[in-house]
């Protein structure tokens, strides 16, 4: 391995890893603190990780959701807290979401590093439009997110774009954290898969009829997903063939099936929720494309899996989108939903889909689980060394 020499040096340190709270559900930063546990293990460091635990939220049944989630607070932002004074042996402290940096001011005493994945939020709690608006108390809560931020040792974005973000809010100021880009790596070896290995995956859910091609869109319902311009860039096909498109995630809103409806392709809509890995890379591989039309994101997940399937992407012209998907991917500005279109009819040609295949397939190699941990690894071996 590329720096396999810095595990040695870190053996007899114990990395302490941060995760989120599990009933929150954000499921890709699950998976992120879950890779990086593995792979630093692979790599021979003892590595621990902890989250928040469950326990006043899981009282609540989930009806009473707005009590559920100010449980959750209790949990988060007073009890766990508690407990971290009282954790011995760590020697580095990588707080694997930078939501929880507030948790960074326990942990005087050794080397702090935090994952930047997006500053959405942040943004959006200054005013800025990043379909992410916030309340008075999620002003109070990003503010205080920033403020601790501020007094890390390091912030490692996950996409240049999140990097320019990060130095222009939190850059500048006396004792700044060093603020670095590591990019995400995969967090399931996904691949191209024989094609009646991915179809006898999908068979076994009948909501998915493979006598048509489909278009798949992987993501939350988040405003910032964009599934309204999914939606209408379909229909703009809907006369030229026979194809469904595939929600993978959260499920529909009733507002998004009135405007499906409304667009005359409610009955082309195919919604299968949450998916385990397994079952998505199958979804990849039998994709006719993955349709990621989102208007903002940190770094953007499903570019990089698609291709490492063999999927073509279709996404918005704009970092970090472009950043991951580089010159392998379809692009277009956001509001170009006629030339979206026309891109998903465009890949019906052999040669057009072979070739963003090739180069989808060629790029996701960038996206190594392995690569990440071990520049994980230098950044713990400075910051140890500087503490």
């Amino acid at each position: 391995m590329q720096s396999g020499y810095m595990a040695p040096a870190l053996s007899n340190k114990m990395v302490l890893l941060i995760g989120n709270f599990p009933p929150d559900q954000q499921e890709s930063m699950q998976r992120f603190s879950e890779v990086m546990l593995r792979e630093l293990r692979t790599l021979g460091i003892a590595a621990q990780l902890i989250q928040p635990p469950n326990r006043v939220a899981r009282f609540l049944p989930p009806q009473f959701h707005f009590l559920k989630k100010w449980a959750g607070y209790i949990d988060k932002l007073i009890l766990f807290p508690r407990q971290l004074p009282k954790l011995r042996g760590a020697e580095i402290v990588h707080i694997c979401d930078h939501s929880n940096a507030i948790y960074a001011t326990h942990f005087s005493k050794v080397p702090v590093a935090v994952t930047c994945h997006d500053l959405l939020a942040v943004r959006g709690s200054l005013g800025e439009d990043t379909d992410c608006p916030a309340s008075w108390t999620g002003r109070i809560l990003q503010r205080w997110i920033v403020n601790s931020l501020q007094r890390v040792q390091a912030i490692v974005c996950v996409s240049h774009a999140t990097a320019t973000d990060a130095n222009r809010i939190l850059g500048g100021k006396a004792n700044a954290p060093a603020i670095t880009v590591i990019e995400n790596g995969l967090n399931y070896p996904f691949q191209p898969l024989p094609q009646e290995t991915a179809r006898a995956r999908l068979g076994k859910d009948p909501r998915l009829r493979l006598d048509h091609p489909f278009v798949l869109h992987v993501g939350s319902g988040l405003r910032r997903k964009n599934r309204e311009g999914a939606l209408r860039i379909f229909a703009r096909t809907k006369d030229h063939w026979n194809a469904r498109l595939v929600f993978a995630g959260d499920v529909l809103s009733n507002e998004l099936w009135t405007v499906a409806h409304g667009l005359n392709i409610g009955d082309r809509i195919v919604e299968i929720g949450s998916v385990e890995s397994e079952f998505l890379e199958a979804l990849y591989n039998c994709a006719h494309a993955v349709l990621f039309p989102s208007r903002f994101e940190g770094f953007g997940w499903p570019i990089a899996e698609a291709q490492a399937c063999g999927c073509p992407v279709l996404r918005r012209d704009a970092p970090p989108m472009s950043e991951v998907a580089g010159d392998a991917a379809f692009l277009r500005n956001i509001d170009d939903e006629e030339g979206f279109a026309n891109d998903l009819l465009r890949l019906r040609d052999p040669v057009v889909r072979e070739k963003y295949r090739a180069l989808g397939l060629q790029n996701a190699t960038r996206f190594s689980a392995k690569r990440m941990a071990e520049q994980y690894l230098a950044l713990y071996l400075a910051l140890g060394n500087a503490a």
